[in-house]
């Protein structure tokens, strides 16, 4: 009986250390790359895909669809510009301007179907979006296209505003995406949330080491 004891402690299995969790994991920072951009006028097509997911107590985002568009689509543009000022970006009224002059061949911008762009596996523009971003960049003598493709905002933590931009920037001569961000903000209000969202893909260079 000892004899049989003494074997099975040999053949016993060692004991294993527990193994650590998985760390969870961070959103990629994919930053816009400014140089390339640098001296050249992007269009910056308007917001048309926003979700409100519940919704949090801030009045900005209790409005009209319609207002929110405006309203988010000023607090993009003026981010854009003040990050990034070596860039003519185009937008707004101006833009409008710009595809009023292929009136016939041109929707406005806000009928281009560029949300169907949010989803991670488009890697091409398809057509007919493909057609009128290169029709409108012909018309402002531009290339490259900033497209919001998506915007949600959401409950944070602690009573905080958290907003999720998709953006991207996408080659018209070839129609090749060339850069997308999936980018998460949070803030005090929905202003502060997407303009953190702004701050992800377009870090203040001042402050940037």
């Amino acid at each position: 009986m000892i004899l049989a004891a003494l074997l099975a402690g040999c053949t016993a299995p060692p004991a294993t250390a527990q193994e650590p969790a998985p760390k969870p994991k961070e959103q990629r920072r994919v930053g816009l790359l400014r140089e390339g951009l640098v001296g050249q006028t992007v269009p910056v097509l308007p917001i048309t895909h926003v979700v409100r997911d519940s919704v949090p107590g801030d009045s900005s985002l209790m409005v009209p669809r319609a207002a929110l568009l405006i309203w988010a689509d000023s607090i993009l543009a003026e981010g854009l510009v003040e990050r990034a000022p070596e860039i003519v970006w185009l937008y707004g009224s101006e833009l409008a301007r710009i595809a009023r002059r292929g009136t016939g061949i041109l929707p406005e911008p806000s009928r281009f179907g560029h949300s169907i762009l949010r989803s991670p596996k488009i890697k091409t523009v398809p057509d007919p979006t493909r057609s009128h971003l290169r029709t409108l960049t012909a018309l402002a003598g531009a290339r490259f296209v900033f497209v919001p493709a998506s915007l949600l905002f959401a409950a944070g933590e602690d009573g905080a505003v958290r907003a999720t931009l998709i953006a991207l920037v996408t080659d018209t001569r070839t129609g090749a995406i060339s850069w997308r961000a999936d980018a998460t903000g949070t803030g005090a209000t929905a202003a502060a949330a997407l303009r953190a969202t702004i701050d992800f893909f377009l870090p203040d260079q001042s402050t940037t080491p």
